[in-house]
């Protein structure tokens, strides 16, 4: 399997904070790949990275195999961008932004956009002031993919958004990457959205790569485990990246699930979720 996007040593740091210290990632071909971290680890910063706005102080980024620094033109028409607030125009018309936006690629097709807007029943001439939350991701979505991109990047995509409107982007995205060559990264904190859709987790912590993982394969190497206080010693708890104890009960997160299980046997094992995964972590 190629990769798309090869993330390589990034750091950056801002008025002697270091915002990311050796981010290192890679984005397969054909594959969508959740981004998650709690706020404020570098998330945002390493997504304007990608798209050539904020500078690393180190590192290297490679996209469709060419290095973005020299071929920033190139990547971009083959790049779709959503973020979170949309970037979009308040006091223009969908079609008035359109033709902004449609300038910028070669690749733009009007027949794509058009079927987007009957899509999503958005009136071309309607101001994009005057839009729901939930429309204005659609248009910005539309804008995205409306020059036969390879891959989409999405900053929060779905934050803010009811259950409907999060469901038809969700499903939207994976149709995009059922056509050929067709990649998406993005990053999200609604994390029921990453099981719905994703092939693999990359999680951020403190400006650094956690871990990288296929998203079933986190799940099943994962476990919340329930039992009796008096089965723990210094041993036992040191398989556990969250542990609780309340008055003769534990409970805590492994992800050492076989030998929690030959330690003790007895204890309750549950899956959890990738939530509750981003959390034990983010508290260790």
């Amino acid at each position: 399997m190629n990769y798309v996007l090869e993330v390589n040593g990034l750091k950056k740091a801002y008025k002697q904070k270091q915002v990311l210290q050796d981010v290192t990632f890679n984005v397969y071909e054909g594959c969508i790949s959740g981004f998650i971290g709690v706020n404020g680890v570098g998330k945002t910063t390493t997504i304007k990275m990608l798209l050539g706005l904020v500078k690393p102080d180190a590192g290297d980024i490679k996209i469709f195999g060419m290095d973005l620094k020299q071929n920033q033109r190139k990547i971009k028409e083959r790049i779709g961008i959503v973020f979170d607030n949309g970037y979009l125009y308040d006091d223009l018309t969908i079609k008035d932004m359109a033709k902004i936006i449609s300038s910028a690629y070669k690749s733009w097709d009007q027949k794509v956009f058009q079927d987007y807007m009957d899509r999503f029943s958005l009136n071309q001439k309607e101001y994009i002031k005057n839009l729901s939350k939930g429309m204005r991701m659609k248009c910005a979505l539309a804008y995205a993919l409306s020059h036969h991109a390879d891959l989409l990047i999405m900053d929060e995509p779905t934050s803010g958004l009811d259950p409907q409107v999060r469901r038809q982007i969700l499903q939207i995205i994976q149709e995009f990457v059922e056509e050929e060559g067709k990649s998406v990264f993005f990053s999200t904190h609604i994390t029921n959205d990453l099981e719905r859709c994703v092939d693999d987790v990359i999680m951020l912590q403190e400006g650094k790569v956690l871990f990288q993982e296929e998203k079933d394969r986190l799940l099943e190497s994962h476990a919340f485990v329930k039992g009796n206080k008096n089965w723990l010693d210094q041993e036992n708890e040191s398989l556990f990246i969250e542990l609780n104890q309340k008055g003769f009960h534990f409970e805590g997160l492994t992800n050492q699930k076989e030998k929690v299980k030959k330690r003790m046997p007895q204890a309750l094992f549950e899956k959890p979720n990738i939530e509750e995964i981003m959390i034990a972590y983010s508290k260790k």
